[in-house]
């Protein structure tokens, strides 16, 4: 069944790209070789004509490679074979059987060994009950014999005074074993405590600080993931990221500090504090950089008019800002999540024909790096198109 499922699987891959082939001309019309801005229509396709989606993770696992080791997941076959015209997945395998008898065998053999199942499993109990019961019953009878055995016998010989003797004599020995116990355990413990005062003291003397970010300009939380590299004398910079609205938590036995911040739409910033009179906590302001929020501002910027006619005139509106903002000569990355196709390196003409497509794609758009040159012009772009929907494995 394994293998013949495998086989069904490749059937609809060609039929998915059968259909997404019949109103879309991507770069290549094999899916194998499908990339980039082809994945984003296609998974656009998939979400207006089956109302759902894959992630580009799953795209490449089980489309780049040919023929497939494993099956993904049932939502994921149900899915696709939706979008390429069938009720579900049985009812693709259904309209491609390769041996429909030997298939309706295994599934009647199947369904006759579920109900045997059910009968042993329904009948097993009982077994137990009925061993239980027989060794209560067998089990009473000898308890009162054995008890009206041991009642005459203790009534005709009494050994109590004997065996009180020997508890007597014990008592002085516990007693010894015991305080040497106790004063092992005390020094096992002071030990214990001296080793912990000098393994953990950078814990017990160090104070913690807080350094909360806010955008200078707008008086808001910075919108950007930022990088704090933390530099210390004789050793190698210590670097930490923070999401938007997190603040930095740092503790340190140290007379003084000096952090390193930077982030994508903002200007770099070093900054050295003496910890001696430092407040415990601190807001730092970060300058934005105008032009590199400009052109993130432009590229997520929803191009969707009242009519086609004003829809036609932001998309060129949108392509014209983004030209002045970028150079000719940029260098652009698109960064995946697959091991497949890690990066991909776009130029400037199309990465703005992929942020003025209107796709709900680029509300994910994460800008991760962006440099410009003396004259404004933005000369380097490293983003990426998060993925929000559920991993197929």
């Amino acid at each position: 069944m394994t293998d013949l499922d495998l086989l069904h699987f490749e059937q609809l891959k060609k039929d998915v790209q059968t259909e997404y082939l019949k109103k879309s001309t991507p770069s290549h019309d094999e899916i194998s070789k499908w990339k980039g801005i082809d994945i984003i229509y296609f998974q656009e396709d998939l979400r207006k004509k089956a109302k759902g989606n894959i992630s580009e993770k799953s795209f490449y696992t089980y489309f780049k490679t040919s023929p497939v080791t494993k099956l993904p997941r049932i939502d994921m076959l149900n899915l696709l074979s939706i979008y390429a015209g069938y009720e579900s997945w049985y009812d693709f395998k259904k309209q491609h059987l390769f041996a429909g008898e030997l298939l309706q065998e295994n599934e009647d053999l199947e369904q006759e060994e579920i109900h045997e199942l059910e009968k042993t499993v329904s009948s097993a109990p009982e077994l137990p009950k009925t061993e239980i019961q027989l060794q209560k019953i067998e089990y009473q009878p000898q308890e009162n014999t054995d008890l009206q055995k041991s009642n005459t016998d203790n009534q005709s010989i009494t050994k109590n005074p004997t065996t009180i003797t020997p508890t007597e004599i014990q008592p002085p020995v516990v007693r010894k074993n015991f305080l040497k116990k106790n004063a092992w355990a005390i020094v096992t413990s002071v030990l214990v405590a001296i080793t912990g005062v000098l393994g953990f003291k950078d814990q017990i003397f160090s104070k913690t600080y807080k350094y909360c970010f806010t955008d200078k300009d707008r008086g808001v939380s910075v919108i950007n993931t930022l990088e704090i590299r933390v530099i210390k004398e004789n050793e190698s910079p210590l670097l930490y990221k923070l999401k938007p609205g997190e603040c930095f938590y740092y503790s340190t036995k140290d007379k003084n500090i000096k952090m390193q911040i930077s982030a994508p739409f903002y200007e770099y910033l070093e900054v050295n504090r003496n910890l001696e009179n430092a407040p415990d906590e601190e807001m730092i302001e970060l300058k934005p950089d105008d032009y590199k929020m400009a052109a993130y501002y432009f590229s997520i910027k929803d191009v969707k008019g009242g009519n086609p006619e004003e829809q036609v005139a932001l998309i060129k509106q949108k392509r014209n800002q983004l030209e002045n903002l970028i150079s000719n000569s940029a260098v652009i990355y698109q960064v995946y999540d697959n091991k497949t196709y890690g990066i991909e390196r776009l130029d400037k003409q199309k990465y703005i024909t992929l942020v003025t497509t209107p796709t709900t794609s680029l509300k994910n758009l994460n800008v991760i790096e962006m440099k410009k040159d003396s004259k404004g012009k933005i000369i380097s772009i490293k983003f990426k198109i998060a993925s929000t929907d559920e991993e197929n494995k």
